[in-house]
């Protein structure tokens, strides 16, 4: 048994489905003790319930709430995410404005406060689920793209900050996920393309990628974990793509 995780604190964003769970479990099974925070509060308990972990009901869109925040993890797996698919010319400023709350300004926040305590340690991980879309765009998700870019940033100047004191910082760029996430694409994207809903994933989500198959929330997590483990200690701000291929091109 892989006990690498033993004595470590773990919080995972966006952690009762899809990535984040898939995540907690992964660094659940090595020793760690996960916190599995999450807007929804009965998926986020019950996930926490299996681990042995505790489960932190929280809307990261509350992101004054955030600024006072104080983190004692080990930890950090920055995952929680939303997705709106529109021309730019149809997007909402205030969806843009809500996307780059959860998806970067939260992040920030949340590494804010959890820094200190891995400073006090001499040990962090800041692990950020990224997307092939934080090196590359797509059209219709400008705010997407824009949020995952920043994130790279973001995680590229705690790396530089974080090295001294043991803290390393990385993106995981995955192409698309078998989540629900990206299930609710599907009908958005058939629209845009004006394409039937059985088609979309072979005629936008996959053409860019020589494997042709969705990533497996299990493969992302593999890789989160790790980078949270010891062997991992000189590798910061990298980002690692899992994305079949398509950021070859």
């Amino acid at each position: 048994m892989d006990n690498s995780l033993n004595g470590r604190k773990a919080l995972v964003t966006g952690g009762a489905s899809g990535i984040g769970a898939a995540c907690a479990r992964a660094l659940a099974a090595r020793g760690a003790k996960v916190v599995v925070a999450d807007v929804d509060a009965s998926g986020a308990a019950a996930l926490a319930d299996e681990l042995g972990g505790t489960a932190w009901t929280v809307d990261l869109l509350d992101v004054d709430s955030l600024a006072a925040l104080s983190l004692d993890c080990d930890i950090l797996v920055n995952n929680a995410g939303i997705q709106k698919v529109a021309p730019i010319e149809e997007f909402e400023p205030a969806e843009f404005r809500r996307i780059l709350a959860l998806m970067l300004e939260a992040p920030f926040l949340l590494v804010r406060a959890a820094l200190p305590h891995m400073y006090a340690n001499g040990f962090g991980r800041i692990i950020n689920v990224s997307s092939v879309h934080g090196l590359r765009a797509s059209a219709y998700k400008s705010a997407y793209v824009s949020a995952k870019h920043g994130l790279e940033g973001l995680s590229k100047v705690t790396a530089l900050e974080g090295g001294e004191h043991g803290v390393t910082s990385n993106c995981i760029n995955p192409g698309y996920v078998r989540t629900p996430l990206v299930e609710r694409q599907i009908a958005d994207q058939a629209r845009l393309h004006g394409i039937p809903e059985a088609e979309v994933l072979a005629k936008v989500m996959l053409t860019e990628s020589a494997v042709k198959r969705l990533v497996e929330p299990s493969e992302v997590a593999s890789l989160a974990a790790w980078l949270a483990s010891d062997d991992a200690g000189m590798v910061t701000g990298a980002s690692y793509t899992m994305d079949g291929g398509w950021s070859a091109r």
